[in-house]
């Protein structure tokens, strides 16, 4: 498996899918061209690549281009990298017909080929986890506070807010995203805080 620092964007579900075979790396998924409407996660996305940098894997074709630019249009701060995968003319199993343009998508692209790509791209590989400390686990959110208890939900969207995160995220992507941002200390005492 892949260990790299940067976090993923991709354009769909199935794509986001295919990256966790491959990759520990937190991986966004814009739902294509909702990215585009959707505040809260391009705030994400803004907030990822100035705290560990992004890369930009989405299709190769003119969809897949015109998100990857869009993208690197509202990231002002941080790195921004592009991963390209070579075109692949086809069709997804789960399909029925081929793209418009038909060439295969992130999620058909070959494992051996979106790990070149990521690596050509400068992923850097993330420190081991001896060297990175302890991870943020769902038990520290409940001790926190801010899980499974009264306030809960409130207690989570306030912390979301303060550290600069949307406030609509899922548990799951909470903890993807914090154990990418913050040490574990660093998470602790911003939650203690609240």
């Amino acid at each position: 498996m892949l260990r790299i620092k940067q976090a993923i964007i991709v354009e769909g579900r199935y794509d986001k899918i295919r990256l966790s075979n491959i990759t520990d790396a937190v991986v966004i998924c814009t739902n294509g061209f909702s990215v585009y409407k959707d505040r809260e996660k391009q705030e994400l996305i803004k907030s990822l690549a100035a705290k560990t940098g992004i890369i930009i894997l989405t299709d190769s074709d003119s969809a897949g281009f015109q998100i990857r630019s869009f993208i690197r249009g509202i990231v002002k701060n941080g790195e921004v990298l592009n991963a390209v995968t070579p075109d692949i003319h086809g069709k997804e199993p789960r399909k029925a017909q081929p793209s418009r343009q038909g060439k295969l998508g992130v999620e058909g692209i070959p494992d051996e080929l979106i790990e070149q790509a990521l690596l050509n791209a400068g992923a850097v590989p993330k420190d081991t986890p001896e060297e990175s400390g302890e991870p943020v686990t769902r038990a520290d959110l409940m001790e926190l506070g801010l899980i499974g208890g009264e306030n809960c939900s409130e207690r989570r969207r306030k912390l979301q807010r303060n550290l600069g995160l949307p406030e609509l995220l899922s548990v799951k992507l909470l903890l993807e995203v914090v154990n990418k941002m913050f040490t574990r200390s660093e998470f602790i005492s911003q939650a203690k805080d609240i």
